[in-house]
């Protein structure tokens, strides 16, 4: 393992940074004409006063994120001034009689954010709801103690019969949901908190900012946590404690997506703009979740409330985007949105550099022969997605859903060249898109009772055609996936301590693969369909009064055609050992039938090589896998440090599912692959300033009985990984700045330097063990930062600037070898994204 001088100069101020620095509040009195000058810019008001009125009162400002009118109740308390507002005019004069106090309050959220419209219980007979701003003021009789609540928070009883006159601060904490507590709100930046049951949450909505990302983009987030990460660096390649892609699990509304990215893998196929709540979990999962030996990812933006309505329109350098939210009635909300990038209009510098990352040494650059062609002008790429969601809520008890999804890439290009007598050209082309639907209802039918019944659909296809010039040979490849199921779930709570969760669901995929050659007029179709049944049930533990959470279930899965049963056992276990320290357990079995194989590295031009295929327990078994961690947190003082400890095996791996480019590229061998490593967190949060450094060490090594050596590095072995980042918010200002360093994944070099020939003179490369080399460290610094503007109470804007790989370093992610037209051994070299900028605007109302 090899760390520069310029990685430890970046994470030593990372880590060791003080939060001293920022030194004591020296907030000192100014005169009141210049604290008015301040809360005029601030929020857009003018103010009218005699210069008498105003002379020689000195004050401390009020607290900048204090609503308008809580400021002026504060400037007339210290000064006798009273106010009048006149639309945007605010006159200040002196009132010779006094005028009596008037309780007023405002009302944020533990970090000091407005929550618009939360509700003031009076009396029994009597509420009123706050402002958008948070402000409320009682003019009548006060009672002894009013009640401040909102959904989503927990409701707190305020007394007000020792009122000073001030504008008080009402706070309110996130409501404790449960299976949802917390045990970490803010897990490396607002937004992503950690849940007593293992999962991870992201809250796009409430989303900070992390080094490299000026949106809440959920697919690139995750590979902020430890034991995450990408080992190409795009979010269709996400590796999951050593796992590869297809291991994980990613659905959107109960519907299972099998595309994750724009750009092929770049950009996450997940619009950002929808407020959804997403849970990745990487051990433990609930017995609910199928189809995945490795993570699970579930995108929900199911809400159980009719919210307001709101728009918001933006655009960065790949893409435009548009999103609304329409409250049809007082039991209905409509909600659509939708991108679309401008890359076959537009060619800014992002889409420059992720053009040149991508499209390298694929049939687009002419991977014959290593020479680019003219992007510019052969080339036309552009991506879009949709989404539709309807709420209808029915009473109080019932709440129906349909949801639908679109996620399309296409790419053409075309080549040419100029022969003795005419110009010859060739159209290449190819289409990646997902359409998916569902429909659910829940019911809450009493306080004890509840079910979910919910319906879908998917349909994945990625359809490439490649024309040669020098052969005319067209060569047309299809991979179609086509599922369909439902799942019931209810729950039931047996005692104050004990929970029954109970479900089935059905199945069936269908896939479809199809490769046809015009000039030899052959070719290759291939129809799988399998049908599962899932049989479900869980038991919650979890008394108030005690420190113990434990959840623990069973998954009884039957596939028809193989007829065949797993029998999947799943547990989550935490205990609280004091205030500061919790211990956690997780562990599972799981199965999987599907998986993504390459048996051709050029297949689909080179850019989308993978195709999905379903088990048949000959050639193709079913995967499985067991996992187990152990993890302890500290928290306390800003301070979370946090290990966890883990070991995953999985079985029924093939050869072709891992993408070897060396001489087991066209071996055909099953086995297996064991990982075992550890996490570390350490965070340190102070005021508006938080930094944090994560390290996971893993081994990961594969077994295949039929292959000598028979044990050998996993091609997604990354042995030492750390990541750093700082992080500064200032009222609607924040910035990060950010590294991640990782020692290169394994490879095979030649054992030659020139190559080896067959009996009938065919050369090739002699290669040494698989995977007993490694390329080159990956070191990256990335920074993005944000503003919002706050026109008016209804609408803000948002500016945000990022710039991915800083110092511009090369960083080679992968490397092969093959023979050239000369026949000699070519080295084939892929780099990570160079310096690449984006800039963000959007604006909400």
């Amino acid at each position: 393992m090899r760390l520069n001088i310029k990685c430890l100069l970046l994470f030593i101020p990372i880590v060791f940074f003080t939060p001293k620095t920022f030194g004591q509040d020296e907030t000192q009195r100014i005169a009141l004409k210049q604290v008015l000058d301040s809360i005029a810019a601030q929020h857009h008001v003018k103010f009218n006063y005699t210069e008498k009125d105003v002379f020689g009162h000195n004050i401390y400002p009020p607290k900048t994120a204090q609503p308008l009118r809580s400021k002026l109740v504060y400037i007339g308390n210290r000064t006798g001034l009273s106010y009048k507002e006149n639309g945007d005019y605010i006159i200040l004069y002196k009132n010779s009689t006094a005028e009596k106090k008037k309780f007023c309050a405002y009302i944020t959220d533990e970090f000091n954010t407005i929550i618009q419209n939360a509700s003031v219980q009076i009396s029994d007979t009597k509420s009123i709801v706050a402002g958008v701003d948070g402000y409320f003021e009682l003019n009548t009789e006060l009672p002894e103690i009013i009640y401040v609540g909102h959904l989503g928070y927990q409701p707190v009883g305020i007394a007000v019969t020792e009122y000073t006159g001030d504008c008080i601060n009402i706070k309110l904490s996130l409501a404790p949901l449960e299976l949802e507590e917390l045990v970490t709100e803010r897990y490396l930046t607002s937004g992503i908190s950690k849940k007593k049951d293992g999962s991870f949450s992201i809250t796009p909505k409430k989303f900070g900012i992390l080094p490299g990302l000026i949106e809440p983009d959920v697919l690139l987030a995750m590979q902020q946590l430890p034991g995450i990460t990408s080992i190409d660096q795009t979010v269709s390649n996400i590796n999951v404690r050593g796992g590869s892609h297809d291991q994980n699990l990613f659905m959107w509304n109960g519907i299972r997506l099998f595309q994750t990215g724009h750009f092929f893998g770049l950009i996450s196929a997940i619009n950002p703009n929808i407020a959804y709540n997403i849970k990745i979990a990487k051990n433990g999962t609930s017995a609910f979740y199928g189809e995945s030996v490795s993570s699970v990812v579930d995108i929900s933006s199911q809400k159980s409330q009719i919210e307001n309505g709101t728009t918001s329109i933006g655009t960065n350098m790949i893409n435009a985007d548009f999103y609304t939210k329409l409250k049809v009635s007082e039991s209905a909300n409509l909600e659509i949105s939708a991108r679309r990038s401008f890359t076959d209009v537009l060619d800014f510098p992002t889409y420059t550099e992720y053009s040149e990352r991508i499209f390298q040494n694929t049939v687009v650059t002419e991977l014959a022969n290593s020479t680019d062609v003219n992007y510019k002008s052969d080339k036309e790429f552009y991506f879009y997605d949709f989404t539709g969601q309807y709420h209808q809520k029915f009473g109080e008890k019932h709440n129906a859903y349909l949801h639908v999804i679109g996620i399309n890439n296409n790419l053409d290009f075309t080549q040419g060249t100029l022969n003795a007598t005419n110009l010859i050209t060739t159209v290449s082309s190819l289409d990646q898109q997902t359409l998916g639907g569902s429909a659910g209802l829940a019911t809450q039918w009493t306080d004890t009772h509840s079910t979910n019944f919910s319906v879908y659909g998917t349909l994945y296809e990625v359809d490439g055609t490649d024309e040669s010039l020098e052969t005319e040979e067209r060569v047309r490849q299809e991979n179609k996936i086509q599922g369909y199921g439902f799942k019931f779930s209810n729950t039931n709570r047996l005692t104050d301590m004990y929970k029954l969760h109970s479900g089935y669901q059905f199945d069936q995929l269908k896939v479809e693969n199809t490769d046809a050659v015009d000039s030899e007029i052959q070719t290759r179709e291939t129809n799988q369909v399998l049908r599962t049944h899932a049989f479900i049930g869980e038991i919650e533990y979890d008394p108030e009064t005690e420190d113990i959470y434990v959840r623990t279930g069973l998954r009884f899965n039957y596939i028809e055609q193989l007829r065949a049963i797993y029998i999947e056992p799943r547990l989550q276990f935490n205990y609280h050992i004091d205030d500061a320290w919790q211990m956690e357990i997780l562990a599972e079995l799981k199965s999987q039938t599907t998986s993504q194989v390459v048996e051709l590295q050029a297949d689909f031009l080179g850019l989308e090589n993978r195709r999905w295929i379903l088990a048949n327990d000959m050639d193709v078994p079913v995967q499985n896998s067991s996992q187990v961690s152990v993890g302890v947190a500290y928290k306390e003082k800003g301070w979370l440090i946090s290990v966890d400890n883990f070991y995953k095996r999985v079985n029924g791996i093939t050869t072709y599912g891992q993408a070897f480019q060396d001489q087991l590229e066209q071996v055909d061998a099953r086995g297996s692959y064991r990982v075992f490593g550890t996490e570390f967190l350490i965070q340190k949060q102070y005021k508006n300033f938080y930094a944090w450094l994560s390290y996971t060490w893993n081994k990961n090594d594969y077994k295949f009985d039929d292959i000598e050596p028979s044990r050998f590095s996993s091609n997604f072995e990354i042995s030492h990984n750390i990541n750093s980042a700082a992080i500064y918010e200032w009222k609607n200002f924040k910035i990060a700045l950010g590294s991640r360093w990782f020692t290169g994944r394994p490879a095979t070099e030649p054992l030659l330097n020139i190559p080896v020939y067959d009996n009938e003179g065919t050369p090739s490369v002699l290669y040494e063990f698989p995977n007993s080399s490694n390329l080159d460290d990956f070191f990256q610094v990335d920074f993005s930062a944000s503003y919002r503007w706050d026109i008016n109470s209804k609408v803000r804007m948002q500016f945000g600037l990022s710039v991915l790989n800083i110092f511009n370093r090369s960083n080679i992610i992968n490397r092969y070898y093959r023979i050239n037209a000369n026949e000699d051994i070519e080295v084939v070299n892929t780099f990570a994204l160079n310096r690449t900028p984006n800039a963000l605007v959007k604006i909400s109302f």
